[in-house]
This record gives structure tokens, C-alpha cells and sequence, in this order.
């Protein structure tokens, strides 16, 4: 094994020796084992790997590497000697463990709703807010994962202009309930092409050929459900714009994978079209889909598996007499961009700047 490296120390070298001692809690479910594929295909230094789960998991054994790795029982011991910590085994058992796995010397990057509104705790997409990573407790937090496709697009335009209002609808894979559910939706699929009755067990309605408002707990007060509530805290957290306006409906299709929005962003003052693609053409982490001609736009098909968000669909939105409100189409991958992939990102970050 190799060295162990402090990753909260400035004159230290992460990359020396390829050192990096890495624990995945929650490594058998569907997140987990994205972030398995995340750390074997990206520049993250990985010199020992640990894949944490529950104790039925224990034993069971998961390639990384070319090489099969045993995953062990999480337990409090788990973390000694941990460089860095990916949480995605929900909010108690972050709660419960982050604490534990930071007081052993291991930096935590949770996946979990646990840390996101905690204002101790950054809550991070490199793309948008990387400023947000230090100072840290040992603690960052990976955003809701509609939040974390819609900044890509939204964070470099709301460098170029003034954002004032933003209205969303998400269109969102069986993929964000977890392996359950995306099993679910094809076995659901499978019986009612087969015309064969069929048993919701994981989501609360008919999931194959149907869609519904996401199954989160609707607030009484406000008539939103808890997704929502949570893409509106999260975004304005990571744009650091506290109070800007944001109204979002979250709706749950019959998608296996990748989450796609339909986003009106209202500015100060008329922006075009033209302007909002030259913005986003080399913005980090997006890539440009729209071929009006070919009707070609971002599709859950195409951003699925891929690193980008896929942004297209830009025009001029005609309920604004203004010209000052741009309608628009995303689709990015729920299990990377929007859970694996930007935890990794998160931890390559931390390395860089704690390397220069």
C-alpha cells in the first residue's frame, strides 16, 4: 500500500506515488458503482480502495482496476487511514458516519441530502462554484442532482449576464429513486407489453408508460414537494444568489437513465440567442445540441453515459414581449453529472489546489 497523503495539509504532494487512500460507502448501490467506474476512468490518484456497505453485502466482490475487491462491512472503524471518503448511502447514515470518517483524517464528500443546506458545509459543482471548496470543516457536500445539471448550463451565463427569474420542469429518470427503480421500471415495462398485471413497489404509481409528479412528500404550505424545495435552495446556493425568484415543477418519466429540464431563464435586459450559444460554447462541462434544421436537441439517450450536459433547444421565449427571457433543453446523466462524476470532480479539485 502506499503512503498515506493529508489532504488538508499545503505542503504535501497528493499525486507522489499515486497514494491516495479512497473509501466508497454505499459501493454496491446504483451511485456507488458509478463512482467505482468514476475513480477507474479519471486522473483521481487512487493507491487503495475501500468499498464499504451494509453488512448482507459484506463478502461480496466488485471489480476495480482489472482487480476484484472485496466489500467490506461499514462500521466505525472503517475510515483509518483515508485520505478521502465518498458518502452515497443516504442522509442517516451520513449523518452517523461523516462525523467519524473526518475525525479519522479523511476529508468526506457526501452524495447525501444530509450536508447540502448546512452552511459550514460547501456545497459544490466545480463547473460553477469551485471558489466554494475552501475554507472546508472536512466535510463537502454533492448537490441534488437536478441542481447539478441545471448550474452547468446556468452558472457561465449568470457570469455573462444578470439573472432575475428562473422557472423549471424536470423530467426525471428512474435512475434518481436508485437500482430499485430503474429494475422496476423494466420489469414494469416487461408486463405491460406482455399485458400481465404488475406491482409498484419501489415508486407509489404506474411507472411504465406513465409519468407523475415526483413521489417526494408535497409541504403543505407551499404546495411543493421536497425535490423542489430542494432544486430551489440548492441552485440559488451554488449561484450564490440567496433570493433570486426560481419556480420548478419535478416530474418523474419513464426514463432508465439521464434527467433532462426544460429551463426559462429571464435576465435584466434582452439577451439573444445567439449571444446565450457563444456563451455556453466553451463553457466547462456542456455540451451544445441544436440543430433546429435536423429538430435535433438534447436527448436522456444521447446524455446518458457521457460526462457533459447536453444544452439546446436556445431561444427567445415569446411569452416575454421583452426579449429578455431565453427558453432552453437539458439532459445530463443523473448518475454521473448529477451524482458520481461531480463527487469525483469535487475530490480532483481539492488535489489540484492543495498541489499548487
Amino acid at each position: 500500500m502506499n503512503a498515506h497523503v493529508s489532504l488538508n495539509s499545503e505542503d504535501s504532494d497528493p499525486y507522489q506515488d499515486n497514494a491516495l487512500v479512497v473509501a466508497v460507502v454505499g459501493a454496491t448501490g446504483a451511485v456507488g458503482r458509478e463512482l467505482i467506474r468514476c475513480l477507474e476512468n479519471r486522473k483521481l490518484p487512487v493507491g487503495e480502495l475501500r468499498l464499504l456497505a451494509s453488512a448482507r453485502s459484506a463478502g461480496q466482490l466488485m471489480s476495480f482496476r482489472d482487480t476484484s475487491l472485496p466489500v467490506e462491512e461499514l462500521t466505525e472503524d472503517s475510515f483509518n487511514g483515508c485520505d478521502i471518503v465518498f458518502f452515497s448511502a443516504g442522509a442517516t447514515l451520513s449523518r452517523k458516519y461523516a462525523p467519524l470518517a473526518v475525525r479519522a483524517g479523511a476529508v468526506v464528500i457526501d452524495n447525501s441530502s444530509a450536508y447540502r443546506m448546512d452552511s459550514t458545509v460547501p456545497l459544490v459543482v466545480p463547473e460553477a462554484n469551485a471558489n466554494a471548496l475552501a475554507p472546508h470543516a472536512g466535510i463537502i457536500a454533492n448537490p441534488n442532482c437536478v441542481a447539478a445539471i441545471a448550474t452547468v448550463a446556468l452558472a457561465p451565463l449568470a457570469q455573462c449576464w444578470t439573472v432575475s427569474r428562473l422557472n423549471m420542469v424536470t423530467y426525471q429518470s428512474a435512475s434518481g429513486a436508485g437500482a430499485a427503480a430503474m429494475d422496476e421500471l423494466r420489469a414494469a415495462t416487461q408486463a405491460h407489453l406482455a399485458d400481465e398485471p404488475f406491482e409498484q413497489k419501489v415508486l407509489p404509481h404506474p411507472y411504465a408508460f406513465n409519468l407523475f409528479s415526483h413521489n417526494a412528500e408535497v409541504d403543505e404550505e407551499t404546495g411543493y414537494n421536497g425535490e423542489e424545495l430542494k432544486v430551489i435552495a440548492e441552485t440559488r446556493r451554488i449561484l450564490h444568489m440567496p433570493k433570486l425568484p426560481i419556480g420548478v415543477t419535478c416530474v418523474r418519466v419513464p426514463v432508465l437513465r439521464a434527467h433532462s429540464i426544460a429551463l426559462s431563464i429571464r435576465f435584466d435586459g434582452y439577451v439573444s440567442p445567439e449571444q446565450v450559444r457563444a456563451c455556453l460554447a466553451d463553457a466547462p462541462g456542456v455540451r451544445l445540441v441544436d440543430d433546429a434544421a435536423k429538430n435535433y436537441f438534447p436527448m436522456p439517450s444521447d446524455a446518458t453515459g457521457i460526462d457533459e450536459v447536453l444544452v439546446g433547444r436556445i431561444r427567445t421565449d415569446l411569452g416575454d414581449p421583452s426579449g429578455s427571457t431565453i427558453a432552453m433543453f437539458l439532459s445530463g446523466d443523473q448518475l454521473l453529472k448529477g451524482a458520481a462524476l461531480n463527487a469525483v470532480q469535487i475530490a480532483e479539485t481539492l488535489i489540484s489546489a492543495n498541489a499548487a
